[in-house]
């Protein structure tokens, strides 16, 4: 059910390019239409934006549809085209919660960071420090020296432990038995029955959702408190102006929150699956391409952590190779020829930020098979419309 590894740590390719290219086209083409009055110019960017989506929309009709937010140092536009719901062809609309999938990691993460700088916990302290002990009986049994696991190799994929989420085995179960309520300590179970340690601790890098559900454990562990008030409190949910983001089925949904957009697995309308397959760290958050958009900058503009030296430790060095410059939650990306930061989830979703620019967008295709080049095709598109207004 989820790609190994989940995550893209993307490149541009030239077809990539070529697909940006013709989007564009369909744009411009869109642009061109009657309703705007010749030796005007370029329509206003809010506008290429909205023909942009719908263009997309058109081009790849296996997608439901597509919700795109983005912000600039002078704009803050969010739209959708498509359905909410193949089924009634609900229109969708931007203010559509969805399951964000991985990009919960980048929540996690900073929330981590956030203890650190608390001094609740260290990069360097063992998990074993931090873990109950019925987790840290189920690692030791697996074959994990939990000693020499570190909480910052959970943080950059780093600990060699084996992903549950990656598994055929656990992608046959969750398909086969949608309504099962997993707990945490079954999806840590199962990664320690179905794999052995991959690597030495530090040494290589593996994407595992079963380190963030372990770090999922510890935010709760050290504040005392759920995960979903873990992230409400230190990463100021509502100072942020979060109002839409909540973790499913672990808390109230907020008053604020609209519908959830129907989320597909092919022809398989998933959205009354129980969302615990996907829910304690690594995943579970569910937000709208407004709510990211919003978060991402706040991030990376510095508003998030209390040191600035906490986000440099969080982005850790794109350019280099080692498994230790990583970033935490976040991976360094080229868009066209901008160095940007990312995370994607399973559902089809990507937040980009550009900090040269100043440009942050978020995406979701509410599609999970096979959206990656056009989804990176749209990031180029989105990108290049933006920079050029």
């Amino acid at each position: 059910m989820k790609p190994n590894p989940r995550h893209r740590i993307r490149t541009r390719l030239a077809a990539a390019f070529s697909l940006a290219a013709l989007l564009l086209s369909a744009a411009d083409s869109a642009q061109a239409a009657p309703a705007r009055p010749t030796g005007t110019g370029a329509a206003p960017l809010p506008a290429q934006l909205d023909q942009l989506i719908h263009a997309f929309v058109s081009a790849h009709p296996s997608f439901p549809g597509v919700t795109l937010s983005v912000t600039t140092p002078t704009l803050t536009w969010s739209g959708a085209a498509g359905f909410a719901d193949r089924a009634t062809r609900k229109p969708l609309t931007a203010a559509a919660g969805f399951r964000i999938a991985s990009v919960t990691k980048t929540f996690t993460a900073a929330a981590i960071l956030r203890l650190v700088e608390n001094s609740k916990l260290s990069l360097d302290d063992p998990i074993a420090q931090h873990l109950s002990p019925n987790t840290i009986e189920l690692l030791r049994r697996g074959g994990y020296q939990v000693g020499a696991i570190h909480v910052r190799n959970l943080l950059q994929h780093t600990s060699g432990i084996y992903d549950y989420a990656g598994d055929p085995a656990y992608q046959t179960f969750v398909v086969g038995h949608p309504h099962h309520r997993w707990t945490h300590l079954e999806q840590v179970r199962f990664a320690t029955t179905r794999g052995k340690p991959l690597f030495r601790p530090g040494s290589d890098f593996h994407y595992s959702d079963t380190g963030y559900v372990l770090l999922g454990e510890i935010l709760e562990r050290q504040t005392g408190r759920s995960l979903a008030a873990a992230y409400r409190t230190l990463l100021g949910f509502g100072r942020l102006g979060l109002h839409h983001t909540y973790l499913e089925t672990l808390e109230a949904t907020p008053a604020q929150a609209g519908p959830r957009a129907h989320q597909y697995l092919d022809t398989t309308d998933t959205t009354g699956f129980d969302p615990s397959f996907d829910l304690y760290g690594g995943g579970g958050l569910v937000s709208t391409v407004g709510d990211l958009d919003r978060f991402y900058r706040a991030l990376l503009d510095g508003h998030v952590f209390k040191k600035p030296a906490t986000l440099r430790t969080m982005l850790g060095n794109a350019r280099s190779h080692r498994p230790g410059d990583l970033g935490m939650g976040i991976f360094g990306e080229s868009v066209g020829r901008e160095a940007c930061w990312h995370h994607d989830g399973f559902w089809g979703t990507t937040v980009v930020h550009c900090p040269r620019v100043g440009v942050t967008f978020a995406i979701t295709v509410n599609q999970a098979d096979n959206f990656d080049a056009a989804v990176q095709a749209l990031d180029a598109s989105v990108l290049r419309i933006v920079s050029r207004s």
